[in-house]
């Protein structure tokens, strides 16, 4: 046998090695979605699927805007392409209407659809494999009690071979293992177990405070911040004392804050005042003691010192121009802000923050924090893309993030041009 013929027979075996093991890590999850036991359909049932659909901001990606309720079709871009939400009412063509509740466990705890096709990720089903069967029958009761919806879902568009089954089974081998999110701790106590379990899980909060790698994939565990895909938003790091971590806040501020959007120390904006919005405000008082408790003991480190405070440039002169003409009659003088309607700007860690997109997010396209019922009527900021220039922007922040002892870095009008780009493109 030659030299060549037992290397490809060694490529062959490899191949097909490889190939079983996608398969085994991919396919052999060993549910039975024909199993014909039906999940419990009570009123009980349906107010706890309910409940979890809401505060695990399940409708907001699958309603499109202007559309059914759980009809799917919303587009979400991603650096890959764009994906469309699914249908998730009851309809039998469109919908979920054929689906078994074990087809649905499986959907949500092996990431793979009714009828074995692998699921996207961009459906959270790295996060939703954490939840209970008890919770998924629950959730399949309350879509299965929605009114049905004929809508049709658009096909996926996504950049080859990125949305082929072969790459989603890559994909699945290197970051996905069912069942994965389970409590630090077993022994923990009740309520951090329940916090584990609704940051983890229902809400999948690291699907957005996690930093992606190329592929998208992450450590689903890890709420260290990144960039949200497709938004030109950051989601800062709940572990970083300089970004957003709430060890340090009391625990009815963070109650506080995830309850009406607003708390002493922040106000919600951005994706975060979506999430606040369509879901977290509508967790009972139980709940919201377990997340802020569970988010209060996350790990947390301190970054290298800031620089010290910087001295006037002619740029922040400027800018501190243009925050008397267009700030400070909100913001206050000092940067002390209004409680209650102008967050101050004097030690944010939103100004000061090393990544700066946020903030020019909010300069560009105007802050407005979730109307809740706490808050029903919050007070918002305009918009400045068409007010102020490139450069007029970068001096602004500039003197922001230098003023009132801030020691943060400045920002050039080159820094504004990239960023105001990949805020429209949606790109990190």
């Amino acid at each position: 046998m030659t030299l060549l013929r037992r290397a490809l027979i060694g490529v062959a075996v490899l191949a097909l090695l490889a190939a079983g093991l996608l398969w085994h890590l991919n396919f052999n999850d060993g549910v039975d979605v024909t199993a014909a036991t039906p999940a419990p359909s009570d009123a009980a049932t349906r107010a706890r699927g309910a409940y979890l659909a809401r505060v695990g901001n399940c409708l907001a990606c699958h309603t499109a805007r202007g559309g059914r309720a759980a009809a799917g079709g919303r587009p979400i871009a991603t650096p890959f392409g764009t994906v469309y939400s699914s249908n998730l009412t009851p309809d039998a063509g469109a919908g979920i209407g054929g689906w078994s509740a074990a087809a649905f466990w499986r959907a949500l705890h092996h990431g793979r659809s009714a009828d074995g096709r692998l699921l996207n990720p961009v459906f959270p089903y790295t996060h939703t494999t954490g939840l209970t069967r008890g919770d998924s029958d629950a959730l399949f009761s309350y879509f299965a009690s929605l009114p049905p919806s004929a809508t049709a879902v658009p096909a996926h568009q996504l950049r080859w071979p990125y949305g082929t089954q072969a790459a989603l089974a890559v994909w699945r081998a290197l970051y996905f293992r069912p069942g994965s999110l389970q409590p630090d701790d077993p022994a923990q106590d009740e309520t951090l177990r329940r916090g584990a379990y609704l940051v983890q899980a229902v809400a999948h909060c690291s699907a957005c405070h996690a930093s992606r790698d190329r592929l998208g994939g992450a450590d689903w565990r890890n709420l260290g911040g990144g960039p949200v895909p497709g938004t030109g938003w950051y989601a800062p790091s709940l572990t970083a004392r300089d970004e957003a971590a709430v060890g340090h806040w009391p625990p009815e501020q963070i109650v506080q804050l995830l309850a009406s959007g607003a708390a002493a120390q922040g106000v919600a904006s951005g994706p975060m005042a979506e999430v606040v919005f369509q879901g977290t405000q509508y967790l009972n008082p139980a709940d919201l003691q377990a997340v802020a408790a569970y988010l209060q003991r996350l790990p947390q480190h301190e970054r290298p010192a800031a620089q010290a405070p910087r001295s006037r440039t002619r740029l922040t002169a400027s800018g501190e121009k243009l925050y008397e003409q267009h700030c400070a009659s909100c913001h206050g003088e000092r940067g002390e802000g209004v409680p209650g309607a102008y967050p101050p700007l004097a030690g944010n860690r939103a100004v000061t923050m090393p990544d700066t997109r946020n903030l020019l997010q909010i300069v560009l396209f105007g802050g407005f924090g979730p109307a809740t019922a706490a808050r029903p009527q919050p007070f918002g900021m305009p918009p400045f893309a068409l007010t102020l220039s490139d450069a007029e922007i970068a001096a602004l922040l500039s003197y922001l993030r230098g003023a009132w002892g801030h020691g943060a870095s400045e920002v050039a009008p080159l820094d504004v041009v990239r960023m105001r780009h990949d805020s429209q493109t949606g790109l990190p």
